[in-house]
Order: C-alpha cells, then sequence, then structure tokens
C-alpha cells in the first residue's frame, strides 16, 4: 500500500509562483508513474501533470504546459510540481497520484493540498 503526502499549497497573487511537493511511503518508488491531478471548486477533478519512472517522459494538460514542469527524485521518494505564472484559474485542490508502471489508471491517491490564486 502506497501512501502519498502533498505539501506546499497556499494562497499567492497571480503571475507568482509556488511548488507543491508529494512524498510517497509505504511502496518502491520507482515502480510508479506519478501524476498530478487538481479539482476545482464545483468542477470534476482533472489530469495537469505527470513522469514515468525514470523521469524521461513527462505530461501536461494544455492548460499547464509551458507553465508547470512535475519532476521527481528517486532517492527521497517525492514528486514535485514547480507552478510558474499562476492565474485564478489555477485555484483548485491538487492531488498527487501514483500507479504501477504497467497500469492504466491512477491507484494511489494523496488527501490534496489547497491552492489559492488571487488576481
Amino acid at each position: 500500500q502506497v501512501q502519498l503526502v502533498e505539501s506546499g499549497g497556499g494562497l499567492v497573487q497571480a503571475g507568482t509562483s509556488l511548488r507543491l511537493s508529494c512524498a510517497a511511503s509505504g511502496g518502491t518508488f520507482m515502480r510508479y508513474t506519478m501524476g498530478w491531478f487538481r479539482q476545482a471548486p464545483g468542477r470534476e477533478r482533472e489530469f495537469a501533470a505527470a513522469i514515468d519512472w525514470s523521469a524521461d517522459k513527462t505530461y501536461y494538460s494544455d492548460s499547464v504546459k509551458g507553465r508547470f514542469t512535475i519532476s521527481r527524485d528517486n532517492a527521497k521518494n517525492t514528486v514535485y510540481l514547480q507552478m510558474n505564472s499562476l492565474k485564478p484559474e489555477d485555484t483548485a485542490v491538487y492531488y498527487c497520484a501514483a500507479k504501477r508502471n504497467y497500469v492504466a489508471t491512477y491507484e494511489y491517491w494523496g488527501q490534496g493540498t489547497q491552492v489559492t490564486v488571487s488576481s
């Protein structure tokens, strides 16, 4: 069983940056593809970014591409989401997720961290 704990959320002004962290425990970190999802009030949870086990491949939604960067440190069992040029529409609860590399759907989820961007 993998446990995921997010941190780094907060209230920031538009145009600034924030870095989220997600610490994983309970599994072999390198066996997992890691992702970040977000859910804004009144909306469904949506994919933001993902990174494969080796960090060779990254994926982004169109809404965050060019502004957000996902990375991972396998030695620290941690995945990061660097968010730059934040916009009010980035306001959401951000969730870290993990799935085994050969599985289609995400299997483990964190509790989420709130990001609020003021205009």
